[in-house]
């Protein structure tokens, strides 16, 4: 199944508003593709247009405007950018928004940057290092199971803030992730109240896909039995 067959299925059988989007990180661009035409406030605003149907890359200055991001993405930050995350750091513990043992404790992204490349999942010019679905509770209810089901279900805890953490970790544990998103990823996004995120490993998609559809079956089939069972009580 090929990824525009990949996205039109998690679509269709989800419901997604939104479709997947693939991120790749790679030494170059690949030939074709343009570089974003303006820098984004934080590195999550490019999720954004790439769910909008662009197909883009990023370089390292593109992810300095959010000193997070850079650190998630394992980027190394000129000395003012350095000293920018340290006061936001330190702001964010003053607001006891984070401990210090949180910030030590993020998942951090390995490896030189050289561009990193945005898309729909259906466009994406090569093979995803990670593809990122929005959706509300059922929607990544289905695909979490589904991501169970072909045995890269999630084994720590929901994610939150901040929502790229959410990039590294699925990377380094080859394991879908859920992630409830974080304040500044809703403003940037535009992500809704009732919607969340699951990040899937680029190369069990595939895996993936092909259970969502007994996955669904399966909770349509559920759902009327406990119905039934309710209306019986």
């Amino acid at each position: 199944m090929d990824r525009s067959a990949q996205e039109a299925t998690l679509r269709n059988l989800l419901g997604l508003r939104w479709p997947p989007i693939a991120l790749a990180f790679r030494p170059t661009a690949p030939a074709g593709v343009r570089r974003v035409n303006t820098p984004a406030p934080a590195g999550c605003g490019y999720w954004k247009l790439a769910a909008e149907g662009q197909a883009f890359y990023t370089e390292a200055p593109d992810h300095y405007n959010c000193p997070v991001g850079a650190h998630t993405h394992g980027l190394d930050l000129p000395p003012e950018k350095a000293k920018e995350l340290e006061s936001m750091v330190e702001t964010m513990v003053g607001l006891e928004y984070l401990r210090m043992e949180e910030v030590q404790a993020l998942p951090q992204r390995q490896g030189p940057f050289g561009v990193l490349v945005y898309s729909p999942l259906a466009e994406a010019p090569c093979d995803p290092d990670v593809v990122l679905v929005r959706g509300d509770a059922k929607q990544v209810m289905l695909v979490a199971e589904a991501a169970r089901a072909a045995g890269i279900g999630p084994d720590g805890a929901t994610m939150g803030r901040p929502a790229c953490a959410m990039i590294p970790e699925t990377m380094e544990s080859a394991r879908g992730t859920t992630s409830l998103g974080c304040i500044g990823n809703r403003v940037y996004t535009g992500l809704g109240n009732d919607e969340l995120y699951f990040s899937l490993p680029g190369s069990k998609v595939a895996e993936v896909v092909n259970k969502l559809e007994t996955i669904v079956k399966a909770n349509e089939t559920l759902e009327v039995f406990h119905t039934e069972r309710r209306a019986r009580a």
